[in-house]
């Protein structure tokens, strides 16, 4: 367990040492920390299993952002993306949490939706009102299929039906209501309206189509809130233009989707550095950002003294069992850096990210604007295009940030100039 996530000057540090401390504030050894510091050497034959048609893989920069208190527990936490400027923007807006105790998260438990599909019911509100009555022999089929799962207190626990107009008709829709514990769920729930959908068809008449999970996980919600510190952001002044910023989204789509865009900066990559389905979260965010029109999945306001209240809501399907995350050597090393225990866990820390990614953003954006913290991160990107190594990188960026040029052409003239220098 990490007893502090703040690392004074992490960022200062060569990648070496980055990894040297990681094993340190961890207590993780530095031997099992090999496939973060050296990917080339991954076990091929691993991901050959993964998916077909295998020949080779692409390494995307893997990051720790610190600083992360939830619940009373400090987080390291991977994220796994290519984008400058996100793990830096979502460590320091952790570090603003802090002096009120950093994120305070909630969730509504592992509990998934599936699908199945009756078209062709001759009398569809009938056909409901009888498969309701058979819940208990549903329910029983369902665990039938998941022994396992149900001995962990998971298991099937409700259905649901509803009657939904399309442009076939009516279609009757029975709901399975899965609490997958600590797995994503997607095989559990999709195993076991497999074996539902004779009985279905028995009991409501027409003819069953789709047997399948669903990606907009609304009783899978993980609720996450912050105090953010008025003076670490600035004054109370830019508490007030991050709250515009935000209204903003609220009230227009087109900003809203670059707003949880910016949320799923955050999200995606711990979900990509853990193994999750990243595509399955950004349905489920998105759909349910859309749930009574298109709005943010976050909230702004400010408490008496001025300070900034941020909070979020969010569909967070992940899971600890099976798939990449337990075949993946770098999302099982992932993991093990977070300390998870449960799905949920894992949940929170994700949503945590969110938060913390989306409110760099808006005081970016509500400040400074977003390009100057962005691009100063891009320019390293830049220089590194242009062929510079070392602490050339640091040196031709410098420049090109502070000329407000930051382009390969330009970075190779600065390149040369050091080079004939």
């Amino acid at each position: 367990m990490v007893e502090d996530s703040r690392i004074s000057g992490f960022y200062k540090l060569s990648l070496e040492e980055r990894v040297k401390k990681l094993a340190e504030v961890t207590g993780i050894p530095i031997e099992d920390l090999e496939p973060l510091a050296d990917p080339g050497k991954m076990d091929m034959e691993i991901l050959e299993h993964m998916i077909e048609n295998v020949v080779g893989s692409m390494t995307v920069p893997l990051g720790i952002a610190t600083n992360v208190r939830i619940n009373s527990k400090d987080y390291l936490v991977p994220m796994a993306i290519e984008e400058p400027s996100v793990v830096a923007a979502a460590s320091n807006a952790a570090r603003m949490t802090r002096p009120y105790g950093g994120f305070f998260a909630t969730d509504t438990g592992p509990i998934m939706i599936a699908q199945i599909q009756s078209i062709n019911v001759p009398a569809p509100f009938e056909a409901k009102l009888r498969i309701i009555e058979s819940k208990d022999k549903i329910l029983e089929l369902a665990n039938e299929q998941d022994p396992i799962l149900v001995r962990f207190g998971g298991g099937a626990k409700d259905i649901r039906v509803r009657i939904i107009d399309s442009s076939i008709g009516p279609m009757l829709i029975t709901e399975l209501i899965v609490d997958t514990r600590d797995a994503m769920g997607a095989n559990a729930v999709n195993t076991m309206c497999e074996a539902l959908a004779p009985m279905i068809e028995k009991i409501g008449g027409g003819k069953v189509l789709l047997r399948i999970l669903s990606n907009l996980a609304e009783l899978r919600l993980v609720r996450v809130r912050a105090t953010f510190d008025k003076e670490l952001l600035g004054g109370e002044e830019v508490v007030d233009a991050i709250i515009a910023a935000w209204a903003f989204a609220e009230a227009d789509p087109y900003r809203c989707a670059t707003h949880n865009k910016g949320i799923m900066n955050g999200i995606d990559a711990v979900v990509l550095a853990t193994g999750n389905d990243f595509r399955a979260i950004e349905a489920g965010a998105h759909s349910y950002a859309a749930m009574g029109g298109y709005s943010s999945l976050t909230k702004y306001e400010k408490d008496n003294e001025g300070n900034l209240l941020g909070s979020i809501e969010v569909p967070m399907a992940v899971g600890l069992i099976g798939g990449a995350t337990k075949v993946h050597p770098v999302a099982r090393l992932s993991v093990r850096i977070l300390d998870v225990k449960t799905a949920v866990e894992l949940g929170h820390v994700i949503a945590s990210v969110g938060l913390a990614q989306n409110l760099a953003a808006l005081r970016a954006l509500a400040s400074e604007g977003i390009q100057r913290g962005h691009m100063s991160l891009h320019a390293r990107n830049v220089a590194a295009t242009a062929g510079a190594r070392g602490d050339l990188v640091d040196r031709v960026a410098e420049i090109l940030v502070r000329e407000k040029n930051v382009k390969v052409e330009r970075a190779k003239q600065i390149l040369n100039e050091f080079k004939k220098g």
